[in-house]
């Protein structure tokens, strides 16, 4: 350890004499961790985007989405035959479509849901002001809406909505409640929304019959189970119509997109890791030069006693000590970079501790690597040789 002390001040001497030089040689270590770092906070950011995306869905949820509703017209009495289904906790039925908001002067278009209550259980809907649907409010086809957030505030600005009144397509209803913001998820925002008692909405568009069905399982290792009655049952009610309807897993959709957003992480990365290499080989060609510059200094070295792991270990050392620099350097980089895209651009970025380390520990094993070549050219030189070398 005494040993290495010496080489390391030597190295740190050496950088110092060529600024310039030491900092060119850095750069490509420097970009290579930063990128490295950054690309991969990004692809980690954006698989836990997607998970926290899938969970707003709901928990242990599965989706029956009609695509042909004129081959396909799901009814009430079909979708009780659900309940029947082993291990189906709860279902809510969706009726959905586009409609004119107002209250006052002000106007908008948004998303409408017609529903019952087991909807907020099902789809982890929260309330931040109000109440949400009741059964009776269903059974009685009671004229109340529940306000998205973005809706609510369209409408009535910071004023609290609850308890007043909104035409929607000419009619007037009473909102009940606000939900809590959601954002938006895979492309579509859930506060642009009002959601209505199923049978209201169906008499308003029109449309007894129903497009979507959530089902929630009673338990995560029960889905797939569920998952195949649900395709039985819809298969005894709409024979040879397999085409027109869909059932999906929210687990399996959430599975895919991990697997796409890690297989394009470790793409980036390995993309990024290249620029390292060609850091390394910076490292080394501007060793081998080094090595040139001083072959006299080698060569009187190794005339007073120096052995030849000793003049191997200086230049090693020289390498990772210039390694290790750009790759900590890099490591503040790619932290800085990847705070400012998320600032200005809204990316999703999430930090890993094991992800800078393993960045940093590369450009190590990069300086050592292609330190070897010329600290082992400059240990084999001939002290006489050395020595006249000019």
């Amino acid at each position: 350890m005494l040993a290495i002390i010496p080489s390391i001040k030597m190295a740190f001497r050496s950088i110092q004499g060529n600024k310039l030089r030491s900092f060119l040689t850095m750069l490509g270590i420097i970009i290579g961790v930063s990128s490295v770092i950054v690309l991969i906070s990004i692809g980690q950011g954006s698989s836990k985007e997607v998970a926290s995306q899938m969970n707003q869905l709901g928990t242990n949820l599965l989706t029956v989405n009609v695509m042909d509703s004129d081959r396909v017209q799901l009814k009430m009495d079909d979708i009780e035959k659900f309940r029947d289904i082993t291990g189906v906790k709860e279902i809510a039925p969706v009726v959905s479509g586009r409609v004119y908001v107002k209250n006052g002067t002000t106007s908008t278009q948004v998303s409408l849901l017609g529903t019952s209550s087991s909807y907020q259980t099902v789809r982890n809907a929260q309330v931040s002001q109000g109440r949400f649907l009741s059964d009776i409010d269903v059974e009685y086809r009671q004229k109340v809406v529940i306000l998205g957030s973005n809706t609510a505030q369209t409408l009535f600005g910071f004023d609290n909505p609850v308890g007043k009144y909104v035409q929607v397509e000419g009619t007037s209803f009473k909102v009940i409640g606000v939900l809590a913001s959601k954002g938006s998820s895979f492309g579509q925002s859930g506060d642009d929304v009002i959601i209505m008692p199923l049978s209201t909405a169906q008499r308003l568009v029109k449309n007894t019959s129903i497009q979507t069905v959530y089902v929630q399982g009673k338990d995560a290792s029960e889905v797939p189970f569920v998952m195949v009655q649900l395709k039985r049952t819809l298969a005894r009610l709409f024979p040879n119509d397999q085409d027109s309807y869909s059932v999906f897993n929210q687990q399996d959709l959430m599975e895919t997109m991990s697997s796409v957003n890690n297989t394009m992480t470790m793409m980036l990365g390995g993309i990024a890791g290249i620029s390292l290499l060609f850091g390394g080989i910076g490292i080394m060609n501007i060793m081998l030069v080094s090595v040139s510059e001083r072959t006299k200094e080698i060569g009187i070295r190794k005339a007073i006693g120096a052995k030849r792991r000793d003049i191997l270990m200086q230049f090693l050392i020289e390498a990772v000590v210039l390694s290790a620099l750009g790759g900590a350097i890099g490591v503040g980089f790619g932290l800085v970079i990847g705070k400012g895209l998320a600032a200005t651009i809204g990316l999703s970025v999430s930090y890993s501790v094991s992800v800078c380390m393993v960045a940093f520990l590369f450009s190590l094993f990069i300086g050592v690597v292609f330190g070897v070549f010329p600290a082992n050219k400059a240990a084999k030189l001939d002290p006489i040789q050395a020595l006249r070398y000019e």
